[in-house]
């Protein structure tokens, strides 16, 4: 990065002095010959104001439509790093404390299916959702992809506002977009931006990419959030950035979502179309021996035995330059294409071989993929009895430790994950500071104040304290 800002620097000096000749040279470019800009007018400045105006009711439009539809995901996660404060009061080494993660979903359907990414949920022990309307709802994994790291979550709920989906093929660079989700716990914040890009991949990060690319501001906690169009149209699922501040995010696309979470609602599972065969792009040398454009397709490298290429008698050498009677230039657009259509479908193609273009037909079979393993949240789980919460008082020194009575002092020392505790936000650690209305209380105190069934605790966690309700 250094040495291109450099680079940039030098060009800049060196072109300076080449313009500053040639408006010398210029007599359109003197000083005496240029017309004074006369300023804008009244009628000009209120034309432009009004088209600012405009853009601005366009982006407020999209975040009254879309909002409703987005949904804010919290999801407890083992933390196999003990807390400072459990280790100096003892806590066994084999007690697995919880941690917090958060993210961002769409409503997809209005009977409580959300969509979101994998990668929010894959280490969840439980999962909950924070709606607009200000519910709160524990949510069950349907089914998850981590190929194009997307999942489908469902709530008990109906009536829910489902987004509508754009056809992200039709999307052109340039375009204004508008991302909605809760970047580090700050629910429904908007940014803008444009798509910069399409069809990007290659990063790495996931089996099949094909990401939409922004500059819409995407931090921790937009994953899984929507990506919309000017007309309220989701267009992308937001999932990623490359560093933070740096302005390059990625989504992916509507389309290619909407047909993951069709398919994960309907069978548990995606299942992706597949040729038999493993392709690359025609790089210039290999397009010049083989006397091809660098951009005439996707050139095979190998076939499986007994798969669908192989039936369709398609050999490695073979370039790929046509799928469904679309043109492709390289592998990425012919995976795309393949990922486009439906298992089963007779898919013809277009090949180049030995100076000649034939045609075939490939009959589409299901992509073989490895098990998808169940995430803990799947895994059954201990019935809870009471508030999910385990205490032991503080020794009266500890307590002076930390800023308490030279008493005992209830402390929290583990919590179930998915109890009335652990969604009340209760971690172990917290200090109780107050239950019901009772300063510094012992955990005595906090089981007799429990025995209606309800508390309500005033909790401290390292500096900061904080008030939760909790019911049995």
């Amino acid at each position: 990065m250094a040495r291109s800002v450099q680079a940039l620097f030098v060009l800049g000096l060196a072109l300076l002095p080449c313009a500053t000749a040639f408006a010398q040279s210029s007599p359109m470019l003197q000083p005496a010959a240029v017309a004074a800009a006369s300023p804008p007018t009244a009628a000009q400045q209120q034309a432009s104001q009004a088209e600012v105006r405009k853009l601005s009711d366009a982006f407020v439009g999209v975040a009254e439509r879309v909002s409703p539809s987005v949904v804010q995901i919290d999801v407890t996660v083992r933390d196999d790093a003990q807390d400072s404060l459990l280790r100096w009061l003892g806590a066994s080494a084999d007690s697995s404390p919880v941690s917090r993660g958060m993210g961002s979903g769409v409503v997809f359907t209005p009977d409580g299916a959300i969509l979101t990414n994998n990668h929010v949920i894959e280490n969840a022990l439980t999962i909950n959702v924070h709606l607009r309307d200000g519910r709160f709802l524990p949510g069950r994994l349907i089914g998850r992809d981590p190929a194009t790291d997307l999942a489908v979550i469902k709530v008990d709920a109906q009536g829910l506002v489902a987004a509508r989906f754009a056809d992200s093929d039709a999307m052109r660079v340039g375009e204004w977009m508008v991302a909605i989700g809760s970047p580090f716990g700050l629910g429904y914040t908007v940014t803008t931006g444009v798509l910069s890009a399409k069809g990007r991949g290659g990063l790495g990060m996931n089996a099949i990419e094909d990401y939409l690319q922004t500059d819409a501001g995407i931090n921790p906690g937009n994953s899984g959030g929507p990506l919309c169009n000017l007309d309220g149209q989701v267009v992308g699922i937001n999932t990623m950035v490359v560093g933070r501040g740096s302005g390059i995010g990625f989504a992916v696309p509507s389309n290619l979502a909407r047909r993951a979470a069709e398919q994960i609602l309907r069978i548990g599972h995606v299942e992706r179309a597949w040729l038999g065969v493993t392709v690359q792009d025609l790089t210039p040398d290999l397009a010049g021996a083989m006397k091809l454009d660098p951009r005439a397709g996707a050139l095979v490298n190998m076939v499986a035995e007994g798969g669908p290429g192989a039936k369709a008698q398609l050999h490695p050498g073979d370039v790929l330059a046509a799928v469904g009677g679309k043109p492709v230039h390289d592998s990425h657009e012919f995976v795309r294409e393949v990922l486009g259509h439906d298992v089963g479908q007779a898919l013809a193609i277009e090949v180049l071989r030995n100076g000649q273009r034939y045609g075939a037909t490939v009959n589409v079979v299901a992509r073989p993929e490895a098990p998808i393993a169940p995430v803990p949240a799947q895994q059954a789980s201990v019935p809870q009895v009471g508030f999910g919460m385990a205490l032991r008082d503080l020794a009266p020194q500890q307590a002076q430790q930390l800023g308490l009575a030279s008493r005992p002092v209830a402390v929290v020392t583990s919590i179930s994950p998915g109890s009335s505790a652990d969604r009340s936000g209760v971690k172990a650690g917290d200090v109780v500071v107050e239950a019901d209305g009772k300063s510094e209380p012992t955990s005595a105190d906090v089981q007799a104040a429990a025995a209606d069934g309800m508390l309500v605790l005033r909790l401290k966690r390292g500096e900061s304290q904080f008030y939760a309700a909790v019911k049995r």
